[in-house]
């Protein structure tokens, strides 16, 4: 057995070192100094583990297998054809929502082709859903349904430069139609808070505007100023140096 044993060296011994030579009856193999890695004893006790847990292991990678299947199929045989089919239902209502018609636009766009909230129901966890929820939420908007408008915006997850903006100003807007007045300037402030060259200055100017009604009038100050500064050519920049001089007395 000892031939199948290496010898780990204690540091700042030299090479070859197995104890001290002068102690007596010392014997080089069962130096207590030393420590002994058995290989063979690991190996077995390694051998001995898997023989006594196999099932268990095998069951184990077996599920993972399992797993890692289903999730393929799902991704591929069930996943991928609803958001293809999700990206076909859309585009009826896309035209419906770009001509203005709204409530066509949500229910019946035409031809057959599924709505806004029926492409919610129908196509649920895709991208096109949660589009979906976002043109719901500015179709009720325009429709006069704020409460409802405010519930598929914020049911709408953004992640792209500009519907993260639109998101929060219209939100915005539908709780200033509701007189929800400290909540609309809040979402104004969100909306506002980017760097859009068009609609970062939309917002400011609708920021100040609000502010002023709530006699806020620092807020209201510093979101024309930042027009002013980093959006001189914008629209919105005419009404900034109109207030800037009344807000700043």
């Amino acid at each position: 057995m000892a031939k199948n044993r290496q010898y780990i060296r204690n540091k700042g011994e030299n090479p070859g070192y197995r104890g001290n030579p002068n102690a007596e009856g010392q014997n080089p193999d069962q130096d207590d100094d030393e420590t002994l890695v058995d290989i063979v004893e690991v190996k077995e006790n390694a051998q001995d583990f898997f023989d006594k847990n196999q099932k268990t292991i095998v069951g184990v990678l077996a599920a993972a297998v399992i797993v890692a299947g289903l999730f393929l199929a799902y991704k591929y045989g069930y996943q991928a054809p609803k958001e293809k089919a999700s990206m076909e239902a859309i585009h009826k209502a896309e035209f419906q929502f770009k001509q203005d018609s709204f409530a066509l636009a949500l229910t019946n766009p035409g031809e057959g082709y599924e709505g806004f909230l029926d492409i919610i129901d129908n196509y649920s966890g895709t991208p096109v859903a949660n589009l979906a929820n976002y043109y719901a939420g500015i179709s009720y908007l325009n429709l006069g349904n704020y409460d409802v408008a405010i519930d598929f915006l914020n049911d709408y997850s953004a992640n792209d430069d500009i519907t993260p903006i639109t998101k929060n100003g219209s939100i915005g807007d539908a709780n200033a139609e509701l007189g929800n007045m400290d909540a609309a300037k809040a979402s104004y402030q969100k909306a506002a808070n980017s760097d859009n060259a068009f609609l970062t200055p939309y917002y400011l100017n609708k920021l100040a505007i609000l502010s002023m009604s709530l006699n806020d009038n620092s807020t209201a100050l510093s979101s024309f100023e930042r027009i002013k500064k980093d959006y001189p050519q914008s629209a919105e920049a005419k009404d900034a140096a109109k207030y800037i001089p009344l807000l700043g007395k």
